[in-house]
């Protein structure tokens, strides 16, 4: 870490007030915030480079894919920090540039996956740090929403390989999160467009130990994330996440030779308490003067640029 004194109040930009963008607007609250859209009415600037670089110390980018590399990089050559809406791919050499970029310039650059704040996500972290479960045999995910129609009528979302990047980092970053990422890669089982132009239906595994069979879908009318983990010692259970509550926790002891397995269980109720988490998580990595996680980013876009190799073509 790069030490840093204490600072005032951070001045924020959020550039793109899209869905995400709004959400991030409503966490910032009363700390000092401008907006910028090209498109959004009600804005304060359409570009980002119209807002005074001496005005605003900390970025929000909620853009489209295709320009956050070039407002990142301005961003942080100006020394601002900057948390980027996830997925985050860039060409391998790029990410050595904007590293080298930022630590000239002391920004913070971090690439967001709000769920490894969702509270049975970060309990299952301290349960698999603890040992409990025992030597892991089998993981499964399963995420899935009901946004197809929505994504088909989007021009810059309905691209690539759809659900695969869009889903499909959250879980990659979840693996990261509990098991660490590097060296992994996505072994492809199925993958299918179905209603959109790009994938909205996918199921694979990701390599390494554990191994990881995932399933990611816009074809879910309801929304639902499942997690099941099975251990040597026992198994840990996710059912949904608080943004579509209720969400549940229930971890099981395995009895030998067999048996009913000790059983406990948390159900929460709640709104979403990720977005507020993430942002007080960004800021503690500003005041310490982390780098951020760029290296995680970088991994993750690794593996789902090799799926997009694999599945597309060499773009």
């Amino acid at each position: 870490m790069r030490p840093r004194s204490s600072q005032p109040e951070l001045r924020f930009v959020v550039a793109g007030m899209g869905v995400q963008g709004v959400k991030r607007r409503a966490i910032i609250g009363e700390s000092p915030c401008v907006t910028v859209d090209p498109f959004a009415k009600g804005v304060d600037f359409t570009r980002l480079d119209e807002v005074p670089v001496d005005e605003f110390d900390a970025v929000y980018l909620c853009t489209p894919d295709s320009a956050k590399h070039e407002l990142v990089e301005y961003a942080v050559g100006h020394g601002k920090h900057v948390l980027i809406e996830k997925p985050f791919n860039l060409m391998p050499g790029h990410y050595s540039s904007l590293s080298t970029l930022a630590q000239s310039t002391g920004a913070t650059i971090y690439v967001a996956y709000n769920h490894r704040f969702e509270p049975h996500i970060a309990s299952v972290k301290s349960i698999l740090d603890s040992g409990e479960l025992g030597e892991i045999y089998t993981v499964s995910l399963s995420y899935g929403n009901g946004t197809a129609q929505l994504v088909r009528q989007s021009q810059w979302r309905d691209t690539g390989i759809g659900v695969i990047s869009d889903l499909g980092s959250h879980l990659l970053d979840m693996v990261d999160f509990w098991w660490g990422i590097e060296g992994r890669r996505i072994d492809f089982m199925d993958a299918q467009a179905k209603e959109n132009r790009a994938f909205d239906q996918a199921n694979f595994r990701i390599s390494g130990t554990p191994a990881v069979y995932a399933e990611t879908t816009m074809l879910s009318w309801r929304n639902d994330f499942q997690c099941i983990i099975r251990g040597s010692e026992g198994s840990a259970h996710i059912a949904s996440l608080c943004k579509w509550g209720p969400t549940s926790l229930t971890v099981r002891g395995r009895v030998r030779p067999s048996g009913r397995p000790d059983e406990r269980s948390e159900t929460l109720v709640q709104a979403d308490p990720t977005w507020a988490a993430e942002h007080d998580h960004f800021l503690g990595l500003i005041a310490a003067g982390d780098a951020g996680n760029l290296a995680t980013s970088r991994e993750i876009a690794r593996i789902l640029d090799e799926v997009t190799e694999d599945l597309l073509g060499a773009t």
